[in-house]
């Protein structure tokens, strides 16, 4: 794979950015701070603005790596980020890069995690040379599983209790899309 680090990404509503030292704002109060966001995430829910900001600091100082995927989603209209997406593990040998997303919850049903999610399979296809893209979610969190379906992503299976999420040891279903499938 060509790594080349977190590029801004257009798509029809969206700006997909590096985060910015001056993010830590809006991400404590668009979606960081929101247990009803964070419920199925692995890290912990943020207890204040400090924490936001020391997040986005050393996200920004990573911005210019070319092993680092992190994107700020940002809707045009809005100007501030709503959530994060990222690839945040790889695997050479078979060109696959591993995709996590969450979005706070004033934006839930309105497509952008689907947007944003389809703007990075694009990304590690065409830019990076991935042959794989996955991810995983919650079987209690069948939205995030609809986002991905949406985009593609075909259900491998069921790990059970393989993951640590703020909701405990749980079951996740593993979801992925092949570049000869996405190309068609």
């Amino acid at each position: 794979m060509r790594h080349l680090g977190t590029q801004t990404l257009h798509t029809p509503r969206l700006t997909l950015r590096p985060f910015s030292r001056e993010d830590g704002a809006a991400m404590y109060r668009n979606w960081a701070s929101d247990p009803e966001v964070t419920r199925f995430l692995s890290w912990p829910t943020h207890r204040s603005q400090a924490d936001s900001d020391a997040i986005c600091a050393e996200w920004a100082a990573k911005a210019g790596e070319l092993r680092w995927y992190n994107w700020a989603i940002v809707p045009n209209e809005l100007g501030e980020p709503i959530g994060a997406i990222s690839f945040h593990r790889f695997d050479e040998d078979t060109q696959m890069v591993h995709a996590g997303y969450c979005i706070g919850k004033t934006w839930w049903g309105r497509g952008y995690a689907t947007e944003a999610l389809q703007a990075v399979i694009a990304y590690a296809f065409l830019e990076l040379g991935a042959n794989r893209v996955e991810s995983i979610h919650n079987v209690k969190n069948p939205a995030s599983g609809r986002v991905m379906e949406k985009c593609g992503m075909t259900l491998e299976g069921v790990l059970r209790q393989a993951y640590r999420d703020n909701s405990g040891c749980c079951d996740v279903a593993v979801r992925a899309l092949l570049r000869q499938d996405w190309l068609g």
